[in-house]
């Protein structure tokens, strides 16, 4: 177990910490809330930075660290709907990508294929904590962001596919060669 994989974990263990915070009644739960969630961002952050600069990338953790992002961010968004600050759309469209994403990178694993985080899903991982953060204190400027958020990540879902259809042929590539 290294550095990068407990920040992963500890993003883990703030999940039920954000909802107890979220729903507790006390008037500044949101506030106390979003604040759990960019705690969760800073330790994304730092577990990918520690992960690659002190060459401590893992197989667990190239697949927990998205999990943990993903499990996180439908919580938040669930919360938000419940809580009547973003409409169910939002939720809908980005729970379906996550979980084609999760159920696909689990079949990906099982074959001993992963397909790391790229460009498209870092740039939507944080233009939704921006957007969240904006959100509790400018609505409109944070919904703006949210949807602009919506399209990055559904970006960023086909990218995945992209380099998932290319792994695939690649794979049936070698596998036809190694059969002649």
């Amino acid at each position: 177990m290294n550095i990068p994989n407990m920040l992963t974990f500890l993003r883990l263990v703030l999940i039920p910490v954000f909802i107890i915070v979220f729903f507790s009644g006390n008037p500044n739960s949101l506030l106390y809330a979003i604040a759990i969630f960019l705690i969760a961002g800073i330790t994304d952050f730092l577990d990918g930075y520690l992960a690659r600069k002190y060459k401590l990338i893992t197989k667990i953790g190239i697949v927990l660290d998205p999990l943990a992002d993903k499990l996180m961010l439908l919580t938040v968004l669930s919360c938000l709907v419940i809580g009547f600050y973003i409409p169910i759309w939002v939720l809908i469209i980005i729970a379906s990508k996550e979980l084609f994403m999760i159920f696909s990178g689990i079949f990906l694993y099982k074959k001993g294929t992963v397909i790391p985080s790229n460009i498209l899903g870092k740039a939507s991982t944080i233009f939704f904590y921006i957007s969240i953060f904006i959100l509790v204190f400018n609505d409109k400027v944070g919904a703006c962001l949210l949807y602009l958020s919506v399209g990055i990540a559904i970006a960023a879902l086909f990218n995945y596919s992209r380099l998932y259809t290319k792994n695939k042929k690649a794979d049936e590539d070698v596998s036809s060669t190694l059969n002649q």
